[in-house]
Parts: C-alpha cells; sequence; structure tokens
C-alpha cells in the first residue's frame, strides 16, 4: 500500500485497541511505531503526581514529533482528559503542547468491547463516559477524526477503507 500520510495517531479512552491498531497499522504502512511513553514511565510506580502525568505528556509529544512519518500509539487528547479528570484541569503545559499536536489521521477509538486488567488501567466502568469527554475535547478544539468502532477486525477494516479512499 503506498503511504501518502505522514502522521497518524490513535485516541481514546484505555483498553479501547489503541496499541494494537497503532502496531497493526505501522506494520501495514511500514511506519515508525510510537509507543505510549506512560507504560515505560510508570512501570515501577505505585503512584504518580500531576507533575508526573505532564511529564509524561511533554515527552510522548516528543516522541510522536521525532519523526514526519509515523503511527503513534496515543497524543495529547489521552494527556488532556487524564489530567482533567484525575486531578480537575488540565494544566497550561499541556495545553500549549495540545495546540501543536497535529496530526494528518486521528483515529478516536470507541471502548465497545471487553475490558481486559492491567496494572496502568485505572476505569474499567467508567470507559463511556470518558469516551465522551474524548469527544467533547476533540469537537472543542475543532480537531478533525475518524471513529473506530465494532471489534478489532471491523475497525482495521474501517481503517483500510478510509486509507484506500484518500490514496488513489
Amino acid at each position: 500500500m503506498k503511504q501518502r500520510f505522514l502522521k497518524i495517531a490513535f485516541t481514546g479512552p484505555e483498553c479501547s485497541g489503541k496499541t494494537t491498531l497503532a502496531l497493526w497499522l505501522s506494520e501495514q504502512l511500514a511506519l515508525p511505531f510510537v509507543e505510549e511513553y506512560a507504560r515505560e514511565y510508570l512501570s515501577n510506580m505505585e503512584r504518580y503526581s500531576w507533575e508526573d502525568v505532564q511529564n509524561i505528556g511533554r515527552q510522548q509529544f516528543a516522541m510522536n514529533h521525532t519523526s514526519i512519518h509515523c503511527v503513534c500509539d496515543t497524543e495529547m487528547t489521552v494527556i488532556r482528559i487524564w489530567e482533567k479528570v484525575r486531578f480537575g484541569s488540565i494544566s497550561e503545559g499541556t495545553q500549549s503542547l495540545s495546540l501543536n499536536d497535529n496530526y494528518d489521521l486521528l483515529f478516536l477509538c470507541k471502548p465497545d468491547f471487553e475490558w481486559h486488567p492491567d496494572p496502568l488501567r485505572e476505569h474499567p466502568h467508567e470507559r463511556n463516559l470518558l469516551f465522551d469527554l474524548y469527544v467533547q475535547d476533540l469537537q472543542i478544539r475543532g480537531l478533525p477524526f475518524h471513529l473506530l468502532s465494532g471489534n478489532i477486525k471491523e475497525r482495521k477494516e474501517q481503517i483500510l477503507a478510509l486509507i484506500s479512499r484518500r490514496i488513489p
């Protein structure tokens, strides 16, 4: 498949398929994969602070913008919603980075399949509420996004259909 997009990102609540789809798409398009930095940062921590989330956001932003061609497992909307839900507001630093966090394609993953436990996941019963916050945040910021829903196979088909319409 000929690749025309420069930068693609996935966003959405925990356990909504972001990593699975980002890894798959990076292989399909032969683009570098940018992992979710929070996993590395929090791997040996029992508790974290608002400053930790801001540090994660700064590093994720830097990683996502190191290459002009990549598929990103996550982006600043995840950091925005995380800060808002966990700490009550979005920091000025995260707001500022969000203004420059741009992608050629942004996929919002709906949490419409089974939740799987993971030490870093905190909201097994609030995923739909979180999803609504993602939609609202993206719409308020005027960011174009493509909603992915259904099982992983259906989501892959949705992605391929969108890309095939965009690439002659």
